[in-house]
């Protein structure tokens, strides 16, 4: 499943990708000069510019391998994420970019403390935070599996190089290296795809309708169950789930609100909204797109499909049963048997990865590589400049250095981007063959972040929200969310405790029990202080 080793035009193709980088990093160093040149840009980017960083954020490598392997194991279904966009957009574009723009700080988080107080401030910044060290770590150790899956290269390896090269630019530059280099990185992305779908077209034996008919009557290009039932991942639970999501990005998410900020007007602020969300959705299309046609591949290319089972087996094998030795007459026989009982969810991820090492022409391959470096690293830059204006804003300023001037903030600043690049890093080598911790920290964190936008609705939509209110709903929702996380394990006696709802509605009902009942109990105790 490796690929051979790399040609020269892949090599020269690496070496542009990580100089164009790197060479932003250092083009840009001088407009970061500033506390508002490092975090917004000075308020002077083009929408256009600003609307493919917004599409390249919403990009990552899960993006590049995860789609494809979803569609090929299932269906569209996971695609009904992305049509909510036009939704939270103009909701966003009508009334949370005006806001930001024009009542709030550099922090998204400021204007909470201002409604409900101190707590509501710390509470936000902290889930955003341990949000992001964890997606960072995430999307670091994911385009580490993918490349070692074609390369070979020491995952180790790759994560330390990336995780270098992405924090140096980001120190260097701030957020206009990262908004421009996450242009040219959504291109590359794009560029990728494309070149992956006209490969496997134009090798079908009989042509390029041969791949959609076989697809077809698998029912890959299905967008789910239009039933009512919110127990299953049907398309108006996944539509719900994709609203909520999206408007949390759009409404609460730093990474985001600081592109308003760095917008060069208000029109361009909101065309840069638009013009992410509505690019977005074709190249999403196009990657469930890559997933479906590659099933009919594999349908029609028996030979390739065992490989791939073989390759999944072999990895479950060595997982699961480590006294087995690598290669060992016991463990190929395991894996035989394994193979034979998967089906197509099993290895979808896997496909992909083994069409790149086998069929790519040469010349091409760094090109995929690359773009898989570039989906990992336009979501990594965006959390790092994020998290650091984060530090600055809401601890640094806030609580520990009022009166700071510009040297200390910009100091500051730079040394938080190489701390919080450095712990991103820390993460992905930390959960290198041990991806159940992170399952569970995923969880707790969500648990922490699922109240963010109630919070922030409650604040944005109603007059009579007090902080006894906030208080209470922040409250009663988390503890909502706890039960709707941790209860689907439920068995025997306590199994009536377990949660009815589909995982995709965590956020939807936690979000809608930190609302309702943080304007039900605003209404309750604003009575009793009249």
């Amino acid at each position: 499943m490796i690929l051979a080793a790399l040609r020269t035009p892949d090599i020269v193709v690496l070496f542009v990708y990580f100089a164009l980088l790197i060479g932003a990093g250092f083009y840009f160093r001088k407009r970061s000069g500033t506390v508002e040149g490092f975090t917004v840009a000075n308020r002077s980017l083009p929408g256009w510019v600003v609307g493919l960083s917004i599409f390249g954020t919403y990009l990552s490598s899960n993006t590049f391998i995860g789609v494809p392997g979803q569609a090929y194991g299932s269906n569209w279904n996971g695609f009904v994420f992305s049509l909510s966009l036009p939704i939270a957009a103009f909701i966003s574009v009508k009334w949370f970019v005006p806001f930001y723009r024009r009542h709030a700080g550099l922090s998204a988080y400021e204007h909470l403390e201002a409604r409900f107080g101190p707590w509501a401030r710390v509470y936000a910044v902290v889930c955003y935070l341990l949000t992001q060290v964890t997606r960072v770590g995430t999307i670091m150790f994911g385009v580490a599996v993918g490349l070692h899956a074609l390369t070979g290269w020491d995952i180790a390896a790759i994560i330390i190089v990336s995780g270098f090269a992405v924090t140096l630019y980001t120190l260097m530059g701030g957020i206009e290296a990262v908004i421009w280099t996450d242009a040219i990185q959504s291109v590359i992305l794009t560029l990728g795809a494309a070149v992956v779908v006209i490969v496997i077209l134009t090798d079908m034996p009989e042509g390029p309708g041969q791949a959609i008919h076989l697809a077809n009557e698998a029912d890959k290009f299905s967008l789910g169950d239009f039933g009512p039932s919110l127990a299953s991942s049907t398309f108006w639970v996944i539509l719900m789930y994709g609203i909520v999501m999206n408007l949390t990005n759009f409404g609460i998410d730093q990474n985001f609100v600081q592109r308003y900020h760095a917008a060069e007007s208000d029109k361009a602020a909101g065309r840069s909204v638009w013009f992410g969300s509505l690019i977005y959705i074709p190249v999403a299309l196009m990657f469930f797109f890559i997933g479906s046609i590659l099933f009919s591949y594999y349908e029609v290319n028996p030979e390739f499909l065992e490989q791939v089972k073989m390759d999944k087996a072999i990895e479950q094998v060595t997982a699961d049963s480590p006294g087995l030795a690598k290669g060992s007459p016991e463990a190929l026989a395991e894996a035989k048997r394994l193979a034979s009982g998967m089906q197509p969810g099993d290895y979808g991820d896997k496909v992909l990865p083994h069409f790149i090492a086998n069929k790519i022409p040469a010349g091409l391959a760094g090109l995929l590589i690359a773009a898989l470096f570039a989906a990992a690293m336009s979501s990594i830059d965006t959390s790092l400049n994020s998290s650091s204006t984060i530090a600055l804003q809401d601890f640094y300023r806030r609580w520990f250095r009022p009166d700071a001037d510009e040297a200390q903030s910009l100091r500051f600043l730079r040394v938080m981007t190489v701390v919080w690049g450095g712990i991103g890093t820390g993460v992905a080598l930390a959960i290198i063959g041990v991806e159940s911790i992170l399952d569970v920290w995923w969880k707790i964190s969500g648990v922490f972040a699922g109240g963010m936008l109630g919070l922030f609705l409650l604040g944005f939509i109603s007059r009579r929200a007090n902080n006894a209110g906030a208080v209470t709903g922040a409250t009663v929702g988390l503890l909502v969310i706890l039960w709707l996380t941790f209860s689907t394990g439920l068995t025997g006696d306590l199994a009536w405790l377990r949660s009815p709802f589909h995982a995709h509605m965590t956020s939807v009902i936690g979000t809608l029990s930190i609302f309702l009942i943080g304007l039900g109990a605003s209404q309750i105790f604003g009575r009793k202080s009249d």
